[in-house]
């Protein structure tokens, strides 16, 4: 966990898959940049699949992995771009399940405020809130 000017950060990068169910998650001090961090998690990616991520994760080096893997980048580009890649809105609107996702990691209260100072002890805490949110996917409702 890192400090930044408004104390201890913590970044969570999540990677999900269509029903917004967690794939991998990792974590990184609050100052790292976003796109440093997703080129590690792109090991799942296989031929055909689809990454949608925000502005943070634009550049040439993610998209080049990303195409070199047999993926496909749909990552809204920065504004400052002076040629801007090719972005399918329509399938961008598809992100809302990662931002889904946030919204149930944040329902636990120990992951919200952030109360453990280790890193790997928080790690923990949102691996279980995680494991939780597969659970509640695949209970039977019968």
């Amino acid at each position: 966990m890192g400090r930044s000017r408004g104390g201890l950060t913590t970044k969570i990068h999540a990677l999900v898959d269509a029903h917004g169910l967690p794939i991998q998650i990792k974590l990184t001090e609050g100052q790292a940049h976003d796109g440093v961090s997703a080129t590690d998690m792109l090991g799942l990616l296989g031929d055909g699949c689809m990454l949608l991520a925000d502005r943070g994760y634009d550049s040439n080096a993610l998209r080049e992995k990303i195409t070199s893997q047999g993926g496909y980048a749909n990552i809204r580009p920065k504004s400052n771009r002076v040629e801007p890649p090719v972005f399918s809105p329509f399938a961008y609107k598809l992100r809302n399940r990662v931002e889904r996702f946030f919204n149930r990691l944040k329902h636990y209260r120990a992951i919200a405020t952030r109360f453990d100072r280790h890193d790997d002890n928080f790690m923990a805490s949102v691996k279980l809130a995680a494991i939780r949110i597969w659970m509640r996917f695949n209970e039977s409702v019968a």
